[in-house]
């Protein structure tokens, strides 16, 4: 069963945007998926609990506390766990060590880069040699920007892959505010940002 782990060290760069999105995509594809929330805010709960019954089930993963996060229960197929900033020590080797994939997410702006550089040092260092799987997700890019210049050069001399540049787009603020996701309304409605997803979409189904 793939687990996505979604992470970095600094708030406010879109990790639960990114987590719900995902979430919802698995669900579109027919999976039956878990969504958990090492952050004590618990915005990935508050999401869920915003979210419509007539929606594709998406259901919680009890990974909060100050328990040891466990495997989500027998009959769920992917599972996806947003982490709060300033994630360290034990608990993040713990949530690493539970991840297939995880998604890093990284707004272009020279602040973000360097407070995310250790952060991608360390994640390098303690993935489970030969099964994580690490990519960037650049949140919030205007690709003609010399900004989104720099986060592609900065990703690129890591060795990790830039799944994706997702624009600033109301979209994703209207859709959170009533627990849904790209992969719920109609294609026609978000044609541009589905686009954005795509690669990011063939990396999560590999």
């Amino acid at each position: 069963m793939p687990v996505v782990l979604v992470a970095n060290p600094k708030g406010g760069v879109g990790k639960s945007t990114l987590a719900t999105q995902v979430a919802g995509y698995f669900a579109s594809r027919g999976h039956a998926v878990m969504l958990g929330d090492v952050d004590r805010q618990q915005s990935a709960r508050l999401w869920l609990g915003l979210r419509p019954p007539q929606a594709r089930p998406i259901t919680t993963w009890e990974a909060s506390g100050d328990s040891s996060v466990v495997r989500p229960p027998r009959g769920t197929t992917h599972a996806v766990l947003d982490t709060p900033a300033g994630l360290h020590g034990s608990r993040f080797k713990e949530v690493v060590a539970l991840a297939d994939k995880v998604l890093v997410p990284l707004q272009p702006s020279i602040f973000d880069i360097y407070a995310t550089r250790d952060f991608l040092d360390k994640l390098l260092s303690h993935r489970n040699a030969g099964k994580t799987q690490i990519g960037v997700v650049g949140m919030r890019v205007d690709a003609r920007t010399l900004a989104a210049d720099r986060l592609r050069e900065f990703v690129a001399g890591l060795g990790v892959p830039v799944l994706g540049e997702l624009r600033d787009a109301q979209i994703y603020v209207q859709l959170a505010a009533r627990g849904l996701t790209l992969f719920d309304i109609a294609p026609g409605r978000a044609q541009r940002d589905l686009e954005q997803w795509q690669p990011l979409c063939e990396w999560l189904d590999t």
